[in-house]
């Protein structure tokens, strides 16, 4: 099992909110490593999807990075590797990473939607609805609410209409057929540290 993120270094005098940019970070960093692996399981319409998925996460994370030291922390530095809530062998899995990796993003940035400074609200609004509409663009589906399992969801497609893995199914997943929500990815915790 992956060992947790370590949490910002934070001065007395930072303000509160570098915690929640610090847990947003963690997030964006398991998505960079993620799309890694998502990458490299894909072709064609897929991989370039993946590809700019990866290069948007890594421009959150660089902007997340700034927005911690100009609050007075110090940014963590990303895990050399993080736990896979399952193994990535087919374009099929690499699509159900996408989707859960979305989904924890989207998490990851609630808290940060309720700080006082409008414009940390409006940043992690903005990137949660980038990483719901990311999901729904793998995964043609409509939850119970963006980055949280449905109810009674049943088996759904591996990828959108016109994705490489036509007409497979989600396997590994809860009884509501959606990822199991305590996977170790991304919600940032890296593993071999």
């Amino acid at each position: 099992m992956a060992e947790p993120a370590t949490p910002p270094v934070v001065s007395p005098a930072a303000e509160p909110s570098v915690a929640a940019l610090g847990r947003a970070l963690s997030a964006e960093y398991a998505a960079v490593y993620a799309y890694g692996v998502v990458g490299g399981r894909t072709k064609g319409g897929l991989r370039a999807r993946a590809t700019a998925a990866f290069d948007a996460h890594r421009a959150r994370r660089d902007q997340l990075r700034t927005l911690i030291t100009q609050r007075g922390g110090t940014p963590t530095e990303p895990g050399p590797s993080y736990g896979l809530p399952f193994e990535v062998r087919t374009p099929s899995d690499a699509v159900r990473l996408a989707v859960l990796v979305e989904q924890r993003v989207v998490t990851a940035y609630l808290e940060l939607a309720a700080d006082r400074d409008p414009a940390l609200r409006r940043l992690a609004a903005l990137a949660a609805q980038e990483s719901a509409t990311r999901a729904y663009g793998w995964q043609p589906e409509i939850g119970a609410f963006p980055g949280m399992p449905g109810r009674d969801a049943g088996p759904t497609q591996a990828g959108p209409p016109d994705s490489e893995p036509t007409g497979a199914t989600q396997t590994d997943t809860t009884q509501s057929g959606t990822a199991q929500p305590d996977a170790e990815l991304p919600d940032a915790t890296p593993s071999g540290s």
